[in-house]
């Protein structure tokens, strides 16, 4: 074994914030109140900026147990997996986060669990010591929240349709895509509508809450709506398709859901002979960007949050520093525009 010189890179051992104090000149409580961002001490810039060099030269980062063991938890915000599966859309939303948590110090930390709820979740959920959970509001209970406060979870926010009677809740307003593709498909004169709810378990409520905004549009208008059940398969909007051109009652404009169920339903009912948009108008949802390429060029309802990343990023962390637990709290994350474009 490498003689300890005091030196960490020659003897090969991780760096501590004795070798930052050492190397930065100052004591090593300085070091823990620059690194920590400690609040009531009066450190100068000069100094602050020598420990951050010191432990950026040194590769030093503070311990997060220890952090953990003096706080009662840790910086982590947990977020256990949505039961659905994660679009490109929600991807590209949370890789920003993460970003944008870490300038307040936060982590963003996804967790591998889709399907539990109640105490036996928070049991799982409060051995990670969060400063927050975010998770699906329908899998909370008063004594699963109760629990994840007493165990030093500073707040718990809830993601639904609609507020939730027990915590702070991010609201994901479903229906109104749904309307607001109805809105349009009607707006162009098309009078016999037909939403898709895919057929995958997870996707399936989702798609029943924008046919349901698609129904409130279709009948403020007094114009039809059927209900089409499609699993993600082209064989499947291969049937569709067919059974369609051969005559069968064919709506003549679709809310697909979104982009990528449109993408495969427009490409079947081309293969079937139809025209679109002039035999069905297809309209999808979330704007990504192969549609544009596509022929005739995706219509679609550009969803957007209230917030952008940095906006969320600092609402959560202005959440954990007050212990935000008021179920009167509501972020919106949806406000949707219309985009047309050839296929509708």
């Amino acid at each position: 074994m490498a003689p300890d010189t005091g030196d960490p890179a020659r003897s090969g051992r991780p760096a501590t914030s004795v070798d930052v104090a050492r190397l930065a000149g100052v004591s090593q409580a300085t070091v823990s109140y620059v690194l920590n961002d400690a609040p009531g001490v009066t450190i100068s810039e000069a100094t602050r900026t020598r420990v951050r060099a010191a432990a950026e030269e040194l590769g030093y980062a503070p311990d997060a147990s220890a952090r953990t063991l003096r706080t009662g938890r840790s910086d982590i915000v947990l977020m256990p997996l949505l039961a659905a599966p994660i679009g490109t859309l929600v991807l590209s939303l949370l890789n920003e986060l993460v970003e944008r948590l870490r300038e307040h110090g936060l982590t963003l930390a996804l967790y591998g669990d889709a399907r539990s709820r109640g105490v036996a979740a928070a049991r799982d959920w409060t051995r990670w010591r969060p400063a927050a959970v975010v998770v699906e509001a329908h899998r909370l209970t008063a004594a699963s929240v109760r629990r994840l406060h007493d165990a030093g979870c500073a707040t718990v926010v809830g993601l639904g349709a609609e507020p939730s009677p027990l915590v702070p809740t991010m609201v994901i307003d479903d229906g109104e895509i749904g309307a607001a593709a109805a809105r349009h498909l009607l707006g162009r004169g098309r009078r016999d509508l037909a939403a898709v709810v895919p057929a995958e378990r997870g996707l399936d409520a989702f798609g029943e809450r924008r046919l349901r905004g698609v129904t409130a549009a279709a009948q403020e208008a007094g114009a039809a709506v059927r209900r089409v059940d499609l699993p993600f398969d082209e064989d499947a909007a291969a049937r569709l398709a067919a059974g369609w051109a051969a005559g069968g009652a064919r709506p003549d404009g679709v809310f697909a859901y979104n982009d990528e169920y449109a993408m495969l339903l427009m490409r079947a009912l081309q293969d079937a002979g139809l025209d679109v948009p002039g035999d069905v108008a297809v309209v999808g949802a979330d704007d990504l960007p192969l549609g544009r390429f596509l022929r005739p060029r995706l219509s679609t309802v550009r969803v957007a949050g209230d917030v952008t990343a940095a906006g969320l990023a600092e609402r959560l962390a202005r959440m954990v520093a007050e212990r935000e637990r008021d179920p009167a709290v509501t972020v919106s994350l949806t406000r949707v525009e219309m985009v047309p474009r050839e296929s509708s």
